[in-house]
């Protein structure tokens, strides 16, 4: 196959995002990926919409412009105008496939998939169990197919990492008939992310994913911790829904379910009130008003006492899950930080280790002070349990498995 280019999309609600990648004729497994353009639709369905588009090998700058976008077939169509005043446009014959990223797959999906009428109905199956999430994938699915009907779509799952999951991590203790019935289990998500940092993870280690043990977490606005052995997910920490598990930025995390039925009692909150409190009123800006890091970071210097105690309980559900893990896996040769939080905040990684030297853990201060864009290692040398910043790259993630799906064809 001599095209090489794949277009990844990710369709929000009211957003798309995007970037168009060439990979080498061997799948692009040998990091020989490049990023041609990359770029954002935003507030689509609004009065005014906004678009960020910028070449990264064509010499022009970026472009930005203002002006209503009615939906998502305008918005594909407006990238498509971009990418083609670059010389990079949708109808390119280098144009091998077009990788959506999709949030739910549920138990059929635990592989990139070619997309088609029956894959479509599966994923909007999908629906109630990802009510946020899968409609804006499909959206942007069924606008890509308008616009290039003949190209191969391909379908790349969150939760498909997290499909190797044992039963006895996967399942709720909960009537099992009305479990499967409603398909009620634990999927887990950031699922690319964490298949592409746990493989770059091994390589820093300079060892074969096969053979290594890993704690990942993926701390941003939504974050997520995941127990990898060998190469394969054995635990998550979010669940049915990305709702569960540690403290996020407007999510709480673990909650006692019964917190659900003593507001519907005490406070007379229905279950969408009640979803809107727990989705976006909670996590850190429930609980000091701010879900940027930096911002609390630069609160607690000054004394507030709201960001501290918000940072602490943060970091008290983080410890808990990497001890949780630690004893899930038995052995682990390094916990691994990612994403938007881990990558930048390194009071969030020094804070998260501290005390833990009896694990094995702990964080060179000068290291963990460097910033970097590379994988790299902050605990001290010779320590037992590495600890490691890898930056993760969830698009390359996509396009690397759909350039490999298209091109077996």
């Amino acid at each position: 196959m001599t095209a090489s280019r794949i277009l990844v999309l990710n369709s929000g609600s009211s957003s798309l995002k995007y970037q168009l990648l060439a990979l080498g004729g061997d799948g692009g497994g040998n990091g020989n990926a490049a990023r041609l353009a990359t770029g954002l639709v935003e507030r689509i369905g609004e009065e005014t919409s906004r678009l960020v588009h910028e070449p990264l090998t064509t010499g022009g700058g970026r472009r930005e412009r203002d002006g209503r976008v009615a939906d998502h077939d305008a918005a594909l169509e407006a990238v498509a105008d971009e990418l083609a005043a670059d010389g990079l446009g949708l109808d390119a014959p280098e144009l091998a496939a077009i990788g959506h990223r999709v949030v739910h797959g549920g138990l059929r999906f635990t592989e990139p998939t070619l997309i088609d009428d029956a894959v479509l109905t599966e994923i909007e199956r999908l629906v109630p169990v990802a009510p946020l999430h899968n409609p804006a994938n499909i959206t942007g699915i069924r606008t890509a197919q308008r616009l290039r009907p003949d190209l191969p779509q391909v379908a790349v799952f969150d939760t498909a990492f997290h499909a190797t999951m044992p039963e006895s991590a996967a399942r709720y203790a909960i009537d099992v008939r009305t479990a499967d019935e409603h398909r009620v289990r634990r999927y887990g998500f950031h699922g690319t992310s964490h298949a592409y940092v746990s493989r770059k993870a091994a390589e820093l280690l300079g060892r074969d994913p096969s053979e290594t043990n890993l704690i990942v977490l993926h701390l941003g606005n939504g974050a997520s911790a995941s127990a990898v052995r060998g190469g394969r997910c054995v635990d998550t920490s979010m669940g049915l829904t990305p709702l569960e598990g540690l403290v996020m930025g407007t999510r709480s995390g673990d909650v006692d379910p019964a917190v659900v039925f003593h507001l519907h009692r005490v406070a007379g909150m229905d279950a969408d009130a009640v979803d809107e409190l727990l989705n976006k009123r909670s996590g850190l800006v429930g609980l000091c008003g701010d879900n940027d890091m930096r911002e609390i970071d630069r609160r607690i210097g000054e004394g507030d006492e709201a960001a501290r105690l918000a940072f602490d309980i943060y970091i008290h559900r983080l410890r808990k899950y990497l001890g949780a893990y630690y004893a899930v896996l038995g052995r682990v040769d390094a916990v691994v930080f990612t994403a938007g939080v881990g990558e930048n905040a390194a009071p969030v990684r020094e804070a998260a280790v501290a005390g833990l030297e009896g694990l094995g853990l702990a964080v060179d201060k000068d290291l963990n002070a460097v910033r970097g864009h590379e994988p790299r290692l902050i605990s001290p040398e010779g320590a037992r349990v590495a600890v490691a910043v890898v930056p993760t790259d969830e698009e390359l993630e996509i396009a690397e498995q759909t350039y490999t799906l298209v091109s077996a064809r």
